[in-house]
């Protein structure tokens, strides 16, 4: 018994060691930069690669404490950064930050300085993404259409230029970068070289690995029980916000995760109507971003209000 005992306590002690430095050690440092989203942007894609090149916080790919735990303190947030080593450049990959108020007035009065990177892609392919991830663990319990109706932040996140627009009022427009999901995807390099240098740090080669996408939704499923998905998701956002965020990982890559995650039903596409009129939601959003960014969105757009100015639909 006491060696079972001592065994206990010598795996409880690793599991809780980068809290208990988190909790005694904590940093001065605060990001530098932000990676907004909105969500379903690649923004998982650019967490694993900056990660290599820049601080990051630890154990969790966001801390949602500008909108969601911002109760919690400084010190807090400060202990997601306090193991991290080195002098580079400090950040945060938070895309739940980009449709929130809070969000943006905290920053403009906690960090100032930083500099905000947003990236924008056709909504109706990042709404049906979103969907499917939060359906996928447990978060919503409802189809795509209700979704619609009933969760405000699958339309709210999607009013690009509204919240473009609210970011460069908050830091000024030098300070917040608007890019293209598609230009992210399709020349990832470019892309990169770009985001360093808008972050000021050294330009770097992405690895034939990096190259690769992340997170993608397309495998996705509706779970298999939706209130033991839901219950474990849950659980994983209370221990999060306790900093063992690495648990949660652990178990996330571990084979437990097939008893939450997936085998139910394989998610349908848009019936064309219903993509028509999704991209309906959305379109004054998009005209105003097209004037912004100065870059055509045409294809982002219903397919009645592609014209030509001799009144031919493209």
């Amino acid at each position: 018994m006491p060696q079972k005992i001592e065994s206990y306590r010598t795996t409880w002690t690793r599991w809780t060691q980068p809290f208990r430095r988190a909790s005694f050690q904590p940093s001065q440092l605060l990001p530098s930069f932000l990676i907004v989203g909105p969500p379903r942007t690649g923004t998982s894609w650019l967490h694993e690669v900056l990660r290599k090149r820049a601080v990051l916080p630890k154990s969790v790919k966001e801390t949602r404490f500008f909108d969601a735990h911002f109760h919690h303190g400084m010190s807090w947030y400060r202990a997601h950064y306090a193991v991290a080593e080195g002098n580079g450049c400090i950040g945060e990959v938070a895309p739940t930050y980009f449709a929130s108020q809070d969000a943006r007035r905290r920053i403009k009065a906690l960090l100032p300085d930083a500099k905000i990177v947003c990236i924008f892609r056709d909504p109706v392919e990042r709404i049906l993404s979103l969907y499917r991830v939060k359906r996928a663990y447990g978060i919503i319990p409802w189809s795509f259409e209700q979704a619609i109706l009933c969760d405000p932040e699958l339309t709210e996140s999607s009013r690009y230029a509204t919240h473009l627009k609210a970011w460069q009022r908050e830091l000024g427009a030098d300070q917040v970068w608007a890019t293209l999901y598609d230009d992210l995807r399709d020349t990832p390099q470019a892309y990169v070289n770009r985001l360093a240098d808008f972050l000021g740090i050294p330009r770097f080669s992405l690895s034939p690995e990096e190259l690769g996408s992340v997170h993608a939704s397309e495998t996705m499923t509706h779970p298999r029980c939706y209130l033991r998905t839901r219950s474990a998701t849950l659980l994983a956002e209370w221990l999060k916000a306790r900093h063992f965020g690495h648990l949660v990982a652990a178990v996330k890559s571990s084979p437990l995760s097939k008893l939450f995650l997936g085998g139910g039903l394989a998610f349908s596409g848009l019936s064309r109507e219903l993509s028509l009129a999704t991209q309906e939601l959305f379109r004054r959003e998009i005209d105003e971003l097209e004037e912004m960014v100065q870059r055509d969105l045409s294809s982002w757009k219903p397919l009645q209000s592609r014209l030509t100015s001799t009144g031919v639909a493209v």
